[in-house]
């Protein structure tokens, strides 16, 4: 895969030195701490980025020159609207959680592009202050952030980033200033940045970059989640990293310990590399796991899923020995677009996964967007949200707007009859919702049944998403209106905690250890036990052999997580006792601090 950076920030190295050759003596070795956001050992020359300040014109324009100003404005705005629909089409390349994510973020800027507060604010200084575009641009990123800032909600305050990013983007523009590409990087190399944004870390290929550390960041930002989906070494948040070190310096990032050495010394050198073998011969070993059962030492038998989002993810589910599918995105079909996918398109996909899992189960979600993430085909069907997170997404979505969601359900059914398919529901919160989505699936399966259309026979389990504490804890009633449960950890956590893990500011505060996320869990784990039916995890958890022992002490016996993560899970699967795993989560659930839970877990991870 070839790697573009398109950032909003000029990125030049700040010494042109070939990696490998002298140019003068080395620094001695340095050790510098941070924060391991992705676990792995790099070592290699570094590559270090400036940001760089862009200084931006500021001038007056005369009144025969605006509409001049106006069309160099708009044209500007098209190109970065192209810019970000390559970078999205690049990104469609990346390991599916990644994709997802950065493709979310590409589209709420292409929002942000299109008769936005941003737009409609350069447009008016443009007219009325007779000011240069890109002096507008700044004026009105500067305007924005500081009334966001006075909005106090830590949630609109941390959507300031994406604005100076979009706005960055712009001047670069109108400034006609070229991008620093990362495919031009030697090998091997070790990025070292004050900061990379998350469009630049999700297009690094990680046949070609070895890792990255930078001064800024946090382990549950959007940066660290693609460091992460792409299996490369990180460490953020490192003071004073950019001090002494120059492009072609050898470096070491440890994402475990989230430790960077700059020029160490031979024995540093040396165990690291020994470390890096280590790990080479550890995932051999994993990968010889694929064929063998997931079984605990005691013999229940645990289903392991993979979540995935387009057709070319089915290999990588496939390859790592997934049971089945237990969260298909179906977003991707309405992203980076003008128009709707119509049923046959929808069909089309859907049925190309089916017949590639070769019979096993594909659990597919229905249109989960809004919020922070959206879709530009549907543009005509959000107004402005004061708070996105808690707006109009998912199935309120689905629900207002039925045509979209029978197109998917026809789909799905349609797919249905080229092997097992379950349908699942985000964001459920009461059971009219459930009740209105099966009369809409029954309404709809008899529309294709008249029209002679092969469907799912009998129709797909209908199966609903525990994300939200209301659905947590209505979990009894919710459980005799569906066919199975999969609760989605990530959004549980973050709306219980009230906790935007994308927020810097607050993200060591996201904590799914928390007695109330436990609780929520274990409550809708034996809502679902009673009542007799599935219930899965599909969040991060699901994938973090840490949690294991726990999850299957509560009485899961269904995980779904992204591939890269399936073969160590069941690798402490086998190794687990479930009647010593039960124990242990009857005493954490007895626990009132999530520090005690945290040190109860290790301890036995460490011991069983």
């Amino acid at each position: 895969m070839k790697t573009d950076r398109d950032s909003s920030k000029p990125s030049e190295p700040t010494d042109n030195r070939i990696p490998g050759t002298s140019a003068g003596p080395t620094s001695p070795e340095r050790m510098l701490r941070g924060l391991g956001v992705s676990s792995g050992i790099a070592v290699g020359p570094a590559y270090v980025v400036d940001s760089g300040t862009l200084q931006v014109p500021e001038y007056q324009i005369d009144a025969d020159q605006i509409e001049a100003e106006r069309a160099r404005f708009a044209e500007a705005t098209g190109k970065a609207c192209r810019q970000i629909r390559k970078l999205k089409e690049k990104a469609s390349l990346l390991p599916e959680s990644a994709a997802e994510d950065v493709g979310f973020l590409l589209d709420a800027h292409l929002a942000m592009l299109s008769n936005s507060r941003l737009t409609r604010g350069v447009e008016r200084r443009i007219v009325t202050d007779r000011i240069n575009a890109e002096g507008a641009v700044q004026a009105e990123i500067a305007a924005l952030a500081h009334s966001f800032a006075e909005m106090n909600d830590t949630y609109i305050s941390a959507r300031i980033a994406d604005v100076r990013e979009v706005g960055g983007r712009l001047i670069r523009v109108l400034l006609q200033r070229k991008f620093q590409a990362f495919s031009q990087v030697p090998e091997g190399s070790i990025i070292i940045a004050e900061e990379l944004t998350p469009a630049d870390t999700a297009l690094m290929d990680p046949r070609r970059i070895g890792g990255f550390a930078t001064v800024l960041g946090g382990a549950e930002g959007h940066t660290a989640i693609m460091a992460r989906s792409l299996g490369l070494p990180a460490v953020l948040g490192v003071a004073g990293l950019m001090h002494g070190v120059r492009t072609g310096d050898r470096v070491v990032v440890d994402g475990i310990s989230g430790r960077v050495f700059i020029n160490p010394g031979a024995a540093t050198l040396n165990g690291f590399q020994s470390r890096q073998q280590d790990l080479a011969r550890e995932r051999e070993s994993l990968k010889r796991l694929r064929d063998l059962p997931a079984v605990t030492r005691d013999g229940t038998s645990i289903v392991l899923n993979a979540n995935i989002e387009m057709p070319r993810d089915v290999e990588g589910a496939m390859d790592c020995g997934a049971a089945g599918v237990g969260l298909l995105r179906t977003e991707f079909l309405y992203m980076n677009r003008d128009d709707l996918p119509d049923e046959e398109e929808q069909y089309e996909s859907m049925k190309g996964i089916v017949e590639g899992m070769q019979g096993r189960t594909v659990t597919a979600r229905t249109l989960d967007v809004g919020g922070e993430k959206l879709a530009t085909s549907l543009g005509g069907h959000f107004a402005e949200c004061a708070n996105p997170a808690l707006g109009l997404r998912a199935i309120r979505l689905s629900l207002r707007e039925p045509k979209l969601l029978e197109t998917q359900l026809a789909a799905m059914l349609r797919a249905g009859a080229h092997g097992p398919v379950r349908i699942l529901l985000p964001m459920i919160c009461t059971v009219s919702e459930v009740r209105k989505v099966r009369e809409i699936l029954i309404r709809v399966a008899n529309r294709l049944k008249r029209r002679g259309v092969r469907i799912a026979d009998p129709l797909p389990p209908l199966g609903v998403m525990i994300e939200i504490p209301g659905a947590a804890l209505s979990a009894d009633a919710l459980a005799t209106t569906c066919d199975f449960f999969a609760i989605g950890t990530n959004d549980l956590t973050q709306y219980t905690l009230a906790i935007d893990r994308g927020d810097e500011q607050v993200a060591h505060l996201y904590d799914p250890l928390h007695p109330a996320v436990l609780r929520l869990i274990q409550f809708s784990t034996e809502a679902a036990l009673r009542a007799r039916i599935p219930v899965s995890v599909c969040g991060e958890i699901a994938g973090d052999p840490r949690y294991a022992a726990l999850l299957l002490g509560f009485g899961i016996r269904e995980l779904s997580m992204s591939p890269g993560s399936l073969l160590a899970v069941k690798r402490r699967i086998r190794g687990l006792d479930l009647v010593e795993a039960t124990r242990r989560a009857r005493v954490i659930m007895e626990q009132s601090d999530a520090g005690r839970i945290a040190i109860l877990l290790d301890d036995f991870n460490a011991l069983a």
